[in-house]
């Protein structure tokens, strides 16, 4: 029997196997495409933003591509064997063996395995349908995400797993599919089994055969977690107060959240995009205020810069930004905030205002501040404190009261009882040391101090130096009591006369009668008694009489006398000899009551000076002629006017009397009286020692009239 006829193919035609191996290279190549699709864009951000992944990113391409490489190369070896193994059955023209036949199904289903293993090693999904959406394989991450086992899934359609995308939605996009033969985006996906709704990046191919398009083979990435991320940065984006913005480096507005637009005062976000970069400088002239020079290295800057809103009003920001660069390390663009501080800075300089306000005010009040806090230590001091006691505020701030030197009991007793809560008001008059050694009379008005939360935090004291008020007060006292004799001694002087009188006129009488030479001799004694008495008595009524208005002639000599005689009881008691020498000199115009305080003021000076130090003295009075004024020279032999205190002894309660012994007014008093007679007043030491005081009054112009 005849052998048939082996069926002859056309020259050129190829074989099965060659198409296998040439439908094996298409999948390849579309595997590469569809890896690096799916690579480029996983990494599209990360390569602009972060330039020091694309090492790693090189070591993964490599190992993908070496693992395929081993893929590819292993499965074209068995499709040459496959190849040599039919090749051999067509030359030997002889019927398989189950040997053979046993031998090519093992090679083809060790070769579907490998490539079954290569796909399920992906981490991406990966899966193939026909047009008609049903699935001809999945890899292993498809099973894992529908939760159903392979041989489930094989054969089944798409949309019988997923709610998402659905299948008219499919159906409208496969024909632009069909014409460009490949598709590439972000697909949202919902699985019928998981009300969670996913998201994928998605590279489609077509599957071709003959020229023609029998299926699709898809490459997915998940990334709904970075979906997520990006959503909830989106909407943080847009819901913070503070403005986000995105510029070029040269300062003009790429992206803006709707913080920017509105602290801005623009109405859209397009608006602002649109504008001219210098258009938000406080002076159009300057470079635009977000850009930075050419040489910056686009590391954090913050600062403080001033815009122009919208309306046309400056507003200060905090601006903080830096620098995004792309693959090649080149800054691409800037990203950073702005925040509106211009209240805040109109709140920070009003209330430097106020607290420069309040502590001029505490510096220009008469009185001291101080505040003591529950500890008992100051806290405040003002700047009065130089003034009242010599001292800095730092020398006293952060000391206890009780720590301070001679510290005043009285001030401390007051605190305590503030604190204590005994009183809610209280004064107090202490004595205070001033660093120059003198005591100085203060007057301390306090209150309790409460903090913001209406809670004791101290208190408050308000000094004042009342020296001077003191020393008036005692003066007044003085003053009155001087007048009440004043008019005591009018009212017994006058009581005096008459009986003074009447010895004068019975003394005179008995003088011309005819009594013995003894008796005779004793009524001149008693005349000359009486008559001392007489002048003694008119001398206090001359001096306590009120001044009468306006000023006389005076004769100094006589006022001088007068004066002596006013004081001569005194100046005996203390063993004060007065050697006074009576001289003929003009008349001067003046108030001879004020003339003769002024005179008693300096005899009683001293008297007083040379008692301190011995037990009599000689004051000795001369009388002198000027051109045009006399003086009146009152020496005395005490202890003298040291240098140091010479230029002082004028000034108001300046004294260097033991307590209790002068107020300090005696001389400044004399000074002031003098001064209104067109006079003067001088202290010296005298050349033997002593001290030497000299009146000099201008001569009184002839015709004065006498008041």
């Amino acid at each position: 029997m005849a052998e048939p006829e082996k069926p002859t193919r056309p020259a050129g035609t190829p074989t099965n196997l060659e198409q296998e191996e040439a439908w094996l290279w298409r999948i390849a190549l579309l595997f590469v495409i569809l890896l690096a699709t799916g690579l480029a864009a996983e990494s599209w951000e990360r390569l602009q933003n972060l330039p020091y992944h694309l090492g790693l990113l090189s070591i993964a391409v490599f190992c993908v591509a070496m693992a395929f490489v081993g893929f590819v190369y292993g499965r074209r070896k068995r499709v040459t064997e496959l190849r040599d193994l039919v090749r051999g059955f067509q030359e030997r023209s002889a019927t398989p063996t189950d040997e053979q036949l046993d031998q090519l199904g093992e090679l083809i289903a060790r070769s579907q395995r490998s490539f079954k293993e290569l796909i399920d090693s992906f981490d991406d999904i990966a899966f193939a349908t026909s047009l008609d959406g049903k699935i001809k394989t999945v890899n292993r991450r498809v099973t894992e995400l529908l939760g159903i086992p392979y041989t489930q899934v094989i054969g089944h359609r798409l949309d019988e797993f997923l709610d998402e995308p659905k299948h008219e939605d499919v159906d409208r996009g496969l024909a632009r599919f069909l014409e460009k033969r490949r598709w590439s985006g972000l697909v949202r996906v919902r699985v019928k089994a998981s009300a969670r709704t996913l998201y994928f990046d998605c590279a489609l191919n077509a599957i071709v055969k003959a020229d023609e398009v029998v299926g699709v083979s898809a490459l997915a990435r998940d990334v709904t977690e970075e979906r997520e991320k990006e959503r909830r940065f989106t909407e943080l984006f847009e819901t913070l107060q503070e403005g986000v913005y995105f510029s070029t480096p040269e300062g003009k507005l790429l992206d803006g959240n709707a913080a920017l637009v509105q602290v801005l005062g623009y109405e859209s976000k397009e608006e602002l995009l649109s504008l001219d970069p210098t258009v938000l400088n406080s002076d159009p002239n300057q470079s635009p205020v977000l850009g930075r020079t050419a040489d910056d290295q686009g590391g954090v800057r913050t600062r403080e810069i001033t815009l122009r809103r919208k309306d046309g009003a400056l507003g200060v920001y905090l601006d903080t930004s830096r620098a995004v660069w792309d693959a090649g390390g080149k800054i691409v663009r800037y990203q950073g905030t702005l925040v509106d501080v211009t209240e805040r800075r109109e709140m920070e300089r009003a209330l430097r205002r106020q607290e420069e306000f309040q502590r001029y005010l505490l510096e220009s009040f008469p009185d001291l501040i101080l505040v003591i806090d529950l500890n008992g230590r100051y806290s405040f001091v003002s700047s009065r404190i130089h003034d009242l006691r010599g001292y800095r505020p730092e020398d006293l701030v952060g000391k206890k009261v009780e720590e301070e030197q001679d510290h005043s009991s009285e001030l401390l007793a007051l605190y305590h009882d503030l604190i204590a809560g005994r009183k809610m008001f209280g004064t107090c008059d202490y004595n205070a040391r001033h660093r120059d050694g003198s005591w100085r009379t203060m007057r301390a008005s306090a209150s309790p101090l409460f903090d913001a939360e209406n809670k004791l935090s101290g208190a408050i004291v308000s000094v004042r130096d009342i020296t001077v008020e003191k020393k008036l007060e005692q003066q007044i006292i003085q003053s009155e009591r001087l007048a009440a004799m004043g008019q005591m001694i009018g009212g017994f002087a006058h009581e005096l006369n008459n009986p003074l009188t009447s010895i004068l006129g019975m003394s005179e009488l008995l003088q011309e009668g005819e009594a013995p030479e003894s008796v005779r001799k004793q009524m001149v004694v008693l005349q000359q008694q009486a008559r001392r008495a007489a002048e003694i008595v008119q001398n206090l009524m001359y001096f306590s009489r009120p001044p009468a208005p306006g000023k006389s002639p005076i004769d100094l000599g006589e006022l001088v006398q007068r004066t002596l005689h006013l004081h001569a009881y005194s100046l005996r008691k203390n063993s004060i000899t007065v050697d006074f020498l009576k001289e003929t000199i003009p008349a001067v115009s003046g108030d001879a009551h004020q003339l003769m305080q002024v005179f008693l003021n300096l005899i009683l000076n001293s008297e007083q000076a040379m008692r301190e130090v011995r037990d009599r003295g000689t004051l000795r009075i001369r009388m002198e002629k000027q051109e045009t004024s006399v003086s009146v020279i009152f020496q005395d032999d005490g202890p003298g006017i040291s240098p140091d205190i010479l230029p002082n002894i004028f000034d108001p309660f300046y004294t260097t009397k033991r307590p209790g012994r002068g107020t300090g007014l005696g001389l400044s008093i004399c000074k002031a009286i003098l001064r209104e007679h067109s006079g003067n007043v001088e202290a010296a030491s005298g050349p033997g020692g002593g001290a030497v005081f000299t009146v000099t009054l201008p001569v009184a112009v002839a015709g004065t009239p006498a008041s």
